[in-house]
């Protein structure tokens, strides 16, 4: 334990001192812990030995990707968002179920072997985008504003979306053999539920500790050092609170992260501030194990199928609906390209992959080692396009709005 611990603390001490010229190169901070995970690992030099079972790699992974949604969420920019809420609609509500069903239609090309049920349930765990991964693009100025705000209320919303329709599949594969109960009206109960729930959740207990911080800052009560504990206390209890009562924490702690971006205004820096740190020392632990203990057993198992199908997934299933809904929106051809391509996969499709793993479908294997194929290539691929792709785009508006021609 304390060989781990030792690697573990070295690490973030090493790499917090190095992350600002890393984040100047095409080499995001998910490769590199990854990487390293990889090399200390059991595939690599052994000198990391982690036994975490699939249980705590969940956990872990859920309360990330929930620190990363509601700090991201409070972030955002409502004015702008406003100006520009047609981009996000129309991804999510039009999109997502467009790259659902082609990524189900890619499936039952690529796969032999997986039921109907096995390959909706894959279409759906890649189909959630990851707010960690995407990062570099929702943060960058560069990028349009339009551009920044759509992915991350996209990818702060798609993946509580897909958990109450990952369950309904599930439900159904349950049904078919014969050990779950009737799935009349399952759908809608399951996604009115998750959703229902975690917006009253996320928007209840924010409402109120948003104007209880309030009142406590203005009067002076707030200490600089409890201060940084506030915003994460407070996406951890709206997330399992909203878990508890059935719904989506994930919706929750995106909806409590707009709210509280909304009241608490001039004062959210400092309170985000910390919290941000700390949602990225926990995503920086998480891909570390994800490379150590996942990637480093799983790499000998990427059939061609495996390849192929993870290679669709990230282009043509993402790509290609995303364009077509975003047509007639007043945006050039590579501003659609761009945002369709910047579908990064993560965090949510990790945690997914923990749920089917404890499922024990046939297939199972088949799908959690695509989805671990998939990740591996968006961490690489979107990694290192980012900065050039934000370069490229933001010189070609520039040229644009200059009316420049471009051989010049």
């Amino acid at each position: 334990m304390y060989e781990n611990l030792l690697i573990l603390a070295a690490f973030i001490f090493l790499y917090s001192l190095v992350s600002g010229g890393l984040e100047r190169t095409p080499i995001n901070g998910a490769i590199v812990f990854i990487a390293f995970g990889l090399l200390m690992g059991p595939v690599g030099l052994g000198y990391l030995s982690l036994s975490l079972e699939a249980e705590g790699l969940r956990t872990l992974a859920e309360l990330t990707l929930a620190l990363v949604l509601f700090t991201d969420a409070a972030n955002a920019n409502l004015s702008v968002l406003k100006l520009n809420i047609r981009i996000p609609q129309r991804l999510l509500l039009i999109g997502l179920p467009l790259t659902i069903l082609l990524g189900f239609g890619a499936g039952v090309l690529v796969f032999d072997g997986l039921t109907l049920l096995e390959i909706a349930i894959l279409a759906t765990m890649l189909a959630p985008t990851d707010a960690a991964l995407g990062k570099a693009v929702v943060t960058n100025e560069s990028v349009p504003a339009n551009i920044r705000e759509g992915l991350n209320v996209e990818s702060g919303l798609n993946d509580g979306i897909c958990v109450p329709i990952l369950f309904v599949f599930l439900a159904l594969v349950a049904t078919a053999s014969g050990a779950g109960e009737d799935t009349h009206f399952l759908a809608l109960k399951l996604i009115a539920e998750e959703i229902g729930i975690g917006v009253v959740v996320g928007v209840g207990l924010t409402f109120i500790a948003a104007r209880l911080s309030k009142l406590c800052y203005n009067k002076g009560w707030v200490t600089d050092t409890w201060r940084q504990l506030t915003v994460i206390g407070l996406a951890v209890t709206i997330f399992v609170l909203a878990q508890i009562l059935g719904g989506s924490g994930f919706i929750a702690c995106f909806a409590g992260g707009m709210l509280f971006g909304a009241i608490a205004k001039q004062h959210k820096p400092k309170f985000l501030f910390a919290a941000e740190g700390t949602g990225d020392t926990m995503a920086l632990i998480t891909w570390v194990v994800f490379g150590a203990v996942v990637i480093g057993q799983t790499l000998a198992s990427f059939s061609w199928e495996i390849v192929v199908y993870s290679l669709l997934s990230l282009t043509i299933v993402r790509m290609l609906p995303v364009f077509l809904v975003l047509g007639g929106m007043n945006l050039r051809t590579d501003e659609k390209l761009f945002i369709g391509w910047f579908g990064p996969r993560g965090l949510a499709s990790v945690v997914f992959a923990v749920i089917v793993l404890h499922e024990h479908l046939p297939g199972g294997n088949t799908i959690v080692m695509t989805v671990v194929c998939t990740i591996l290539l968006s961490v690489i691929a979107h990694g290192l396009s980012a900065n050039p792709l934000i370069s490229g785009l933001t010189a070609r508006l520039q040229r644009s709005e200059a009316k420049i021609p471009a051989d010049k």
